[in-house]
């Protein structure tokens, strides 16, 4: 019994019924062609049925002796009319009308066909559009049928580049402003949010510090401005600080941050060692009603509960109580939510998998990396980092995402400001991938004489009233960090300074700095 051919409704760009008149034709006026050029079960895509019917009488009676049986046992039986002999007809003369050549009919009608086929099995809108863009091409007449497979089987690659022309819509580029290189949000660091433009999807940046610097603690302090002042949502992916300890540093940080601190509403000031001891001074008038110890802070009872001393603290302390909004507020936070994945062996492959894991389920747009290093499978060659930041450069690109990343400086005698890619302590190569890099190093305080800040880049040394020296600090765990940009796409690559507390997980851009100049004699 024969079977229905199915009837595809294909754009006008993959009909040519006419040349598939003509293959018919021609196949009815030379039957024995058919051991050269037919075409099998799965690839005819005849427009019209009854064609295909008038192409199988050929396989199953004129020509059965020229096809081998591989070839025809998939089809089944054409089905035959009282028409059927004036449809072949109707085909053999057209055929000779336009003086059809087989030798050149046929890798057309191959070429269609699969075309056709590929459009009709396409996973997605896009690759249809891909497919018909192929049968625009200005050379799509001098392809052979070869190199027609090779574009379909390189769809799902095609489909994932982008293409521009580069002369279009050049105008409104350059007066909207909308465009990737200038809408970039902000970090929490003016000058570094000046100097990258923001940051960027589609871009990678690295921020390089030596081993318990807190490089971790930078990065909360970058991603809580993203979260709660840029509003996004963000992805950490850490494999060095537990879920504990950058949970405790998220909570320093929005207790501490001046604005973040405007949006809670509460002016605290407590280090991370006293948020984890749950160490809180008493209101003034309830000084009187607890126990203190050496510091000022309530003590808690001997066989109290943690419960219990929290409902006491609540009680006896505005520090406590501030506190306690700040982190229910944070708690509120589900449009921006910081997402972290800890772990601590994986492969460039799972490290993709996470990122787009997030990218789709969550729409995350912003990733940190803490820290880069080789994947599990290369642990001992620094070489490898290099393919993990291709990794992580190659996804922001393509699904236009920032990714950031925090990498290891070496510890070295290196002078703040002479840092360079050598410091890294891994591969230097990975420079290459990267869009962004900066290199920070803590400045020896024997050494803070030295140095001199600005609050102004491009400044003349003879205006000497715009420097200023260092302020030495007065707060225990007060530092000063040499920020060195190592490579920046955007453009200028300054030094600046940080002044940081770790206790409060407060960093603060100081200035532009510089090595004092020595008087001209």
């Amino acid at each position: 019994m024969a079977q229905k051919q199915e009837v595809i409704q294909y754009p006008p760009e993959l009909v040519d019924k006419e040349l598939e008149v003509a293959y018919v034709g021609l196949m009815h006026l030379n039957p024995k062609s058919i051991s050269r050029f037919y075409l099998e079960n799965h690839e005819c895509c005849f427009s019209v049925p009854n064609l295909l019917d008038l192409y199988k009488l050929v396989i199953f009676r004129e020509g059965q002796a020229y096809v081998a049986e591989a070839v025809k046992g998939p089809f089944s039986f054409p089905k035959v009319t009282d028409d059927t002999p004036k449809h072949i007809d109707t085909c053999k003369r057209y055929a000779t009308s336009v003086k059809a050549d087989i030798e050149v009919v046929f890798p057309k009608i191959k070429k269609l066909f699969m075309l056709k086929k590929a459009y009709s099995i396409a996973p997605t809108e896009l690759i249809q559009k891909k497919i018909l863009q192929i049968r625009k091409y200005a050379r799509y007449e001098q392809m052979t049928i070869e190199e027609i497979q090779s574009r379909i089987t390189n769809l799902d690659f095609l489909s994932s580049i982008k293409e521009s022309v580069m002369n279009e819509y050049v105008t409104e580029f350059l007066l909207t402003g909308e465009n990737n290189l200038t809408t970039g949000i902000s970090l929490p660091y003016p000058i570094l949010t000046k100097t990258f433009k923001g940051f960027r999807k589609g871009e990678t940046a690295a921020f390089a510090m030596p081993s318990n610097s807190g490089k971790s603690r930078f990065v909360v302090s970058i991603i809580c401005h993203i979260a709660f002042i840029e509003h996004r949502k963000v992805l950490l992916i850490s494999n060095e600080m537990t879920e504990d300890k950058m949970k405790l540093c998220l909570i320093t940080t929005i207790v501490n941050t001046p604005e973040i601190q405007a949006l809670h509403g509460q002016k605290l000031h407590k280090k991370e060692a006293e948020l984890l001891a749950l160490k809180f001074r008493p209101d003034e008038d309830k000084k009187d009603q607890v126990e203190l110890d050496e510091e000022g802070f309530i003590l808690q009872r001997e066989g109290e509960t943690r419960e219990e001393f929290n409902k006491r603290l609540d009680a006896t302390s505005q520090e406590y109580r501030s506190t306690v909004i700040a982190t229910n507020w944070v708690e509120t936070q589900t449009d921006n939510t910081i997402f972290l994945v800890y772990t601590a062996d994986h492969t460039n492959n799972e490290l993709r998998d996470i990122i787009m894991d997030y990218y789709y389920k969550e729409g995350i747009e912003y990733f940190f990396y803490d820290t880069l290093k080789t994947d599990i499978e290369n642990i001992g060659n620094v070489e490898e980092i290099k393919k993990t930041a291709t990794v992580l450069s190659t996804i922001a690109q393509k699904f236009e995402v920032f990714i950031g990343s925090t990498l290891q400086l070496a510890e070295s005698s290196t002078p703040p400001l002479s840092m360079n890619i050598n410091d890294i302590a891994t591969s230097r190569t990975v420079k290459e991938v990267l869009d962004n890099l900066c290199l920070i190093k803590e400045i020896n305080k024997s050494t803070f004489d030295e140095y001199e800040v600005s609050d102004e880049l491009d400044v003349d040394d003879e205006e000497k009233d715009h420097f200023r020296d260092f302020e030495k600090p007065e707060v225990f765990n007060t530092r000063y960090y040499a920020c060195v940009v190592d490579k920046n796409r955007a453009g200028e690559k300054p030094r600046l300074v940080f002044r940081l507390n770790l206790d409060y997980n407060q960093w603060e851009e100081y200035g532009y700095l510089r090595l004092k100049q020595k008087p001209i004699e």
